[in-house]
């Protein structure tokens, strides 16, 4: 493949394959404000937080790390600012120490967070002001977790990336990945260029997978997945996968090498072939070129719907988990691509009311159907075009999906937020 694809490649991996602790959604808050107190200089005395209704969704359920059972939107936001070290970003609670866990505990008696629900058409979105004396911070964060596009202290701007026409604090170019070169880049890839990025990959994922197969997280779906059905290859990939998602979202300090955004779409599309490879006694490198193929294959499905819907991503890691076992076993492009229609045909309704816990039973139910895609396509069976959402071209069912799930889903988002704030 041309140079200039194989680089751009390579780096939406080395932006894509990054370590968070946690729950991305309130590591995120707390990665901005722990940035706005460094800029503010001192404690916020009054800290207002408005966040999209995606945000709102993502974590109102889930544990944040390093807190103590802390949850929600002030919990995250507190502890950032007076735990929270920004160098570390996604991993910005690493250092939060129990002095700063018990002086966040008595600011949320104080009440000094205020949560709004921002009107946003940018579902991942969120603006933090902070306040101290005379002093006050704005900081906002668009698009992606990490993506600070304006800083203003004391009514001065600091930072504007929306004026200077860099919002989405991206460099790789997403709209140049395809299937047929995503194929070609896990073929050819030099592994050197990547085996950093895998090989923390393979370890973050499958030790958080470990950890959470103690049952000590949420129902302990990875050992009850392991008692109840048979001892055989998806029962360990669905207990294994299951495990780690349900720790990430039970508080679990370990990190999770992410994908588009999320921890649990870096485990779904990643532990699954790891757990395969070993069971077959695959060699290491064609492990490692599966992943790279079901690491990109995820990016490719998300650019469509964006990094935050109603749309469940598990669905898309998933599929690509299934298509890069495909992959793996020598499976033709074509085959490849049936894998991913029949996965498709199957499973595209999943929606996202936002993370918890339950995410790893979408997880495990979601494999079950990508590896059903998968040996169906090995059997060189496939669901016929215009079946349903079936396209000619999987490329073009992968648009449709994402469309359905960036556009379509749109009011359905509206209402599982509207039925998650009555309660």
């Amino acid at each position: 493949m041309d140079q200039r694809t194989y680089e751009n490649y390579r780096m939406i991996l080395r932006e894509e394959m990054i370590p968070a602790m946690g729950c991305t959604e309130p590591i995120a808050l707390a990665y901005g404000a722990a940035k706005a107190r460094e800029i503010l200089g001192r404690e916020p005395e009054r800290i207002l937080a408005r966040c999209s209704g995606n945000i709102v969704k993502n974590v109102r359920c889930v544990i944040i790390p390093n807190s103590g059972g802390m949850t929600g939107i002030e919990a995250a936001v507190v502890l950032g600012a007076v735990g929270g070290d920004a160098n570390k970003e996604m991993e910005v609670l690493e250092a939060a120490q129990e002095g700063a866990r018990k002086r966040a505990a008595e600011l949320l008696k104080e009440q000094i967070c205020r949560v709004e629900l921002l009107d946003s058409a940018v579902p991942l979105h969120f603006i933090l002001e902070l306040y101290a004396g005379s002093d006050h911070v704005l900081l906002e964060i668009r698009q992606d977790h990490l993506n600070i596009t304006r800083i203003e202290k004391n009514g001065e701007i600091l930072l504007n990336r929306e004026a200077e026409g860099d919002a989405s604090g991206e460099i790789g170019d997403r709209s140049l990945l395809n299937l047929e070169d995503i194929r070609k880049f896990a073929d050819t890839v030099r592994l050197d260029d990547v085996k950093d990025l895998l090989s923390r990959q393979i370890s973050c994922n499958m030790a958080i997978a470990r950890e959470g197969m103690t049952g000590r997280y949420g129902l302990g779906i990875g050992r009850v997945i392991k008692e109840s059905y048979a001892d055989e290859m998806l029962t360990k990939m669905r207990s294994l996968t299951a495990a780690a998602s349900e720790a990430r979202m039970g508080g679990c300090e370990m990190p999770v090498i992410i994908n588009s955004g999320s921890g649990n779409q870096g485990i779904a599309c990643s532990v699954p072939l790891i757990v395969y490879a070993r069971e077959m006694e695959l060699p290491r490198e064609t492990l490692y070129r599966g992943l790279v193929f079901s690491n990109l294959l995820t990016v490719y499905q998300k650019h469509y719907i964006g990094k935050l819907s109603a749309f469940c991503g598990a669905v898309s890691a998933s599929c690509a988990a299934g298509a890069a076992i495909t992959y793996m076993v020598g499976g033709s492009l074509d085959t490849i691509k049936r894998t991913i229609e029949n996965t498709l045909a199957n499973i595209p309704g999943i929606i996202c009311d936002g993370a918890k816990i339950s995410c790893a039973a979408k997880i495990a139910a979601s494999l079950d159907a990508a590896f059903l895609a998968h040996h169906l396509a090995m059997n060189h069976q496939a669901y016929a075009p215009y079946t349903g959402i079936l396209q000619e071209e999987a490329a073009e069912t992968i648009s449709c999906v994402g469309m359905i799930g960036k556009e379509g889903m749109k009011e359905t988002d509206k209402r599982i937020l509207k039925i998650m704030l009555e309660h």
